[in-house]
């Protein structure tokens, strides 16, 4: 966790993808076989667990069922990861400020 010059916090996003990834370790299965058994995309899948692609609400729902991973919390860890991102993003800065800025006349 890095420190920064107002004193606030700033951590790197954690996707859930990276959660469900480590459970895989974890357990030994490899992603493969995990992906052709559950009849998902491999390469979809991958992405997921590259935190290249969000995790949809079926695919939390196929992992609660499959690993035990409460599919409400990777759903929220994918909301928490999108909102990170976007407050990353400068050019989204640079237009919510502007926003803000014509906000404060109201």
């Amino acid at each position: 966790m890095n420190i920064t010059a107002n004193n606030s916090q700033s951590f790197c996003p954690y996707h859930p993808g990276e959660l469900v990834k480590e459970e895989l370790e974890c357990r030994g299965i490899r992603q493969k076989v995990f992906a052709k058994k559950f009849d998902l995309s491999y390469s979809a899948f991958n992405e997921i667990l590259n935190a290249k692609r969000p995790i949809t609400t079926e695919v939390a729902l196929l992992l609660e069922a499959a690993l035990g991973i409460n599919a409400d919390l990777l759903v929220r860890m994918q909301a928490d990861y999108n909102i990170q991102m976007a407050r990353k993003n400068n050019s989204l800065l640079e237009k919510l400020n502007n926003i803000k800025k014509i906000a404060a006349v109201f």
